[in-house]
């Protein structure tokens, strides 16, 4: 194993337990019950695990379901409504190529997700939202009908919206004012700068941030961070991508959320301890566990 495919070594224990508030278990090395164990010696002892498709939002359920301190999100994530309508030739979303199947298709898809999201310990409806950086223009409609979708199922069944929102700032925050937003909206790994801060604060929508906030060309998020409501900020790993600075580049997963709690603290000049105590409040109240 080179160097750069070791796992990172342990942080120190943050003193306060939190919650890790969308991490991708599947996707990581490992077994669940590895990874959980290994988290909740530095204090991370409840992860919220995200699907980005049916298969994985199945398994999400199915996960939440077998361990306590696992809860589950369930949706079709924005670039893969586009492969189901438009098809997935080159296999990108590790499905193998697929034929597209039309919007017939994207609506049984929808059904087996809303099917998932009445389930009791699936706690949230997302990843969904648009992005603009892989999906053409071709794929916008495809993203949008499954965004407006996807926030209709979250309010009927009561769970939080969970949004990505890559390069589309301006659209998902249109789209959410048109459908109206669920009671509680995370941004999972937040990207916007502080002046959507703001907006996000006034309409209550929870910041989730990741481990990219260390990164030195991460300015804008930081200011961000700077001007959020502290009672509307979340930590989450997005595991097993952005990890935090100084392991950047290696896999990422929930035990190193410490790190990017540490950098987020210094960020707004208070303690780790009184950081994680909010965010270990917001994420309970967010996903209403």
């Amino acid at each position: 194993m080179s160097a750069k495919d070791a796992p990172p070594p342990l942080p120190e224990p943050l003193l306060v337990e939190v919650a890790d508030s969308h991490t991708h278990l599947d996707l990581q090395s490992g077994t669940v019950e590895e990874a959980l164990v290994k988290a909740a010696a530095v204090g991370v002892t409840t992860v919220v695990q995200v699907g980005c498709d049916v298969k994985g939002s199945r398994w999400a359920a199915e996960t939440a379901a077998a361990h306590e301190n696992v809860h589950a999100a369930v949706a079709l994530h924005p670039n893969e409504a586009p492969r189901i309508v438009l098809g997935d030739p080159d296999g990108w979303s590790r499905q193998g190529a697929r034929e597209g199947g039309g919007d017939a298709a994207l609506d049984d898809a929808l059904t087996e997700i809303d099917r998932l999201a009445a389930l009791p310990y699936v706690r949230g409806v997302g990843e969904t939202g648009l992005d603009f950086f892989r999906t053409g223009p071709e794929g916008v409609a495809a993203q949008e009908r499954s965004f407006r979708a996807h926030i209709e199922i979250a309010k009927r069944h009561g769970k939080a919206l969970v949004i990505h929102d890559r390069e589309a700032h301006a659209d998902v925050l249109r789209v959410l004012d048109e459908e109206g937003a669920p009671e509680r909206t995370v941004f999972h790994c937040y990207s916007g700068d502080a002046e959507m801060a703001e907006i996000c604060a006034a309409k209550g929508y929870y910041m989730s941030f990741a481990g990219n906030v260390t990164f030195k060309n991460a300015q804008p998020l930081r200011d961000a961070l700077a001007v959020a409501p502290l009672e509307l900020v979340l930590v989450e790993t997005d595991a097993p991508f952005l990890t935090p600075a100084p392991f950047r580049g290696r896999p990422n997963a929930p035990y190193l959320i410490p790190v990017t709690v540490r950098a987020m603290a210094e960020v707004r000049g208070i303690g780790e301890n009184e950081l994680a105590e909010v965010i270990a409040v917001n994420t309970a109240r967010a996903f209403d566990y």
